[in-house]
């Protein structure tokens, strides 16, 4: 039987960094208020003329470069994103042609925060049916283009990124299981409510921005993901102390602490980025992913959980051995 297992990881974040205190020169803010609400100190903002392909590119390739691979090897590009270059085609696309691979699918996947859980999910299939040896599944977002810089409620929160990993093809198991969800009748707690068929003379005006309900986010969040890991650990007939790491979706560290307190995991064992990367939607897991594993905290025959909610509402999980 075929598996796939992760057998590289990359990642990148643009040069500029935001602290807060920067922030507060420009919104109606404080360090203070951010940290107290988010867990966030800083984060990363793409350059002008920086965009999601750029960022893309740059961890697909030490993704695959950590595999051993060459860009000629991947046979299938998954791309989650939320704010692609263009309208078409798609981001995956236009990487396919910066990293000289013809031939292969490449496709973007929209999730919005839960985008690299959907994307790694449909990598997996690819790989498990034996369509392809290896796969690229990348999340990449220049979410700051779609803020709205006067609302202190949503422009604190969300940063720059992308992150990335390759899949290949294994005789052990390394993608145990995934579990994905969406609830539809959320979608007013967390959107962007204009876009190509409706409201295309916002996105024209500059004025397509991240409308967002809080407290209403909030309270879904801990309750799917407690839901999903629960799920999962049941699917997989496996105990919460058995998993070696948590790596969440980075959106608000107090939703990690209660993930992990649901699971009875101590935060030590938790990957937590979101103090310095921020929100960066598609790319938190993956980026956080790359992080753990590149300083040594995440080795091989380690399992990891990996969960995230955006919106739609769309959530899901995944369990990975290293």
């Amino acid at each position: 039987m075929v598996y796939s297992r992760i057998s590289g990881t990359g990642s990148y974040l643009p040069a500029n960094r935001v602290s807060n205190a920067e922030l507060a020169e420009r919104v109606d803010t404080s360090d203070q208020w951010i940290r107290e609400r988010t867990g966030i100190t800083q984060r990363h903002i793409a350059a002008d003329g920086e965009t999601t392909l750029d960022l893309a590119e740059q961890a697909a390739r030490r993704a695959i470069e950590a595999a051993g691979l060459t860009p000629q090897d991947i046979g299938l590009i998954v791309l989650a994103t939320t704010t692609p270059n263009q309208v078409f085609p798609s981001t995956a696309c236009m990487l396919q042609a910066r990293l000289q691979n013809f031939g292969g699918p490449a496709f973007d996947v929209q999730a919005v925060c839960a985008g690299f859980i959907y994307a790694l999910s449909v990598a997996d299939k690819f790989v498990r049916d034996g369509s392809t040896q290896h796969a690229l599944v990348i999340g990449a977002e220049t979410f700051t283009r779609i803020l709205d810089w006067n609302d202190r409620t949503t422009c604190v929160l969300f940063g720059d990124g992308a992150g990335a990993v390759v899949l290949s093809a294994s005789e052990t198991p390394g993608i145990y299981s995934t579990h994905l969800h969406a609830d539809g009748r959320e979608v007013q707690n967390l959107q962007v409510p204009f876009g190509v068929s409706q409201g295309y003379e916002q996105v024209q005006a500059g004025k397509a921005f991240v409308s967002m309900n809080g407290k209403e986010v909030f309270k879904f969040a801990v309750s799917a993901l407690a839901k999903v890991v629960s799920e999962t650990l049941a699917h997989n007939n496996i105990e919460a102390d058995e998993i070696d790491y948590l790596i969440p979706h980075q959106a608000n560290l107090r939703i990690i602490s209660s993930t992990a307190k649901k699971l009875g995991m101590s935060m030590e064992r938790v990957v937590v980025t979101v103090d310095r990367h921020a929100n960066t939607s598609a790319a938190s897991i993956p980026l956080a992913l790359d992080e753990a594993v590149r300083d040594g905290r995440i080795q091989p025959g380690h399992l990891c959980l990996l969960e995230g909610i955006g919106g739609g509402f769309a959530w899901g999980s995944a369990l990975v051995r290293m």
